[in-house]
């Protein structure tokens, strides 16, 4: 299997996918995003047990998050169900076979989510993890709000979103975002140590009760009238001027200066 920008790697009936978009530091573009949707397809065989996703050895970040080159300028949603970055959460968390992020450098934005639609995490001691779209005047979606707030408090995720700072793996793991802190040099070892002993139980069982754990995880009823009120009030934001100040001043390399309007 040869994809452009993954690199995938069998350790008995464990698969690896390495990030290999290091140009735009693993930035979740579509082009990425579409190695790893066809990398997950054409693992999903009864001979891999469990994947693995992370970034080379030594990354200094795991994932600048979203591509910030392919959010639209406005007047359309910046993220609809088809955005890549919908796509792959939603592959992660359906997929029947656990997914273990194995993380090595910073998480920024929209990876974070990707790391939290994962079944396990396990993280370098020194990786940090930021949740970014207020810096750029991003009405994040309900969708990827559910995603962060499922497997961790409402109010470390606040804190996270408000003030887009990014927090420590002993931080994390404290708050019960990730599974596992290690050292740099031990994180492959017990990353795949971890995949190895899930390779050795019932596949198929596992599978039900995954898939039994994101159905469960997705049981909270929203009513119509709630759900188009919010998605008025998100229109409001990527249609207005600071959303293109967001955007501007990433492009310009500068402090954004929001207005509120």
């Amino acid at each position: 299997m040869s994809y452009q920008h993954v690199v995938v790697t069998i350790i008995q009936k464990v698969a690896v996918i390495e990030f290999n978009y290091a140009r735009k530091l693993n930035a979740l573009s579509k082009v990425f995003i579409d190695d790893l949707i066809q990398a997950l397809e054409d693992l999903n065989t009864p001979e891999i047990r469990c994947v693995i996703l992370r970034a080379p050895h030594g990354a200094k970040v795991f994932s600048a998050g979203h591509d910030i080159h392919e959010l639209p300028t406005g007047r359309r949603d910046p993220l609809s169900y088809d955005d890549p970055l919908r796509q792959i959460t939603r592959m992660i968390q359906k997929y029947p076979k656990p997914v273990i992020a194995m993380v090595e450098g910073s998480v920024w934005g929209g990876a974070f989510e990707l790391i939290m639609s994962s079944d396990l995490v396990v993280a370098a001691t020194t990786s940090t993890f930021s949740m970014t779209p207020v810096n750029l005047g991003v009405p994040y979606n309900l969708v990827g709000i559910h995603n962060l707030t499922r497997d961790a408090g409402f109010h470390i995720v606040k804190e996270m979103i408000f003030t887009a700072a990014p927090i420590t793996a002993e931080r994390a793991l404290a708050v019960g975002i990730l599974n596992h802190v290690v050292d740099a040099n031990e994180l492959e070892d017990f990353t795949l140590l971890m995949a190895h002993q899930i390779c050795e139980k019932a596949p198929l069982a596992i599978a039900v009760i995954k898939e039994e754990l994101r159905v469960l995880g997705e049981a909270h009823t929203m009513n119509a009238d709630e759900f188009e009120r919010i998605q008025g009030m998100r229109r409001a934001v990527y249609d207005s001027q600071d959303y293109q100040e967001g955007r501007s001043a990433f492009m310009e390399k500068r402090k954004p200066h929001f207005l509120g309007y």
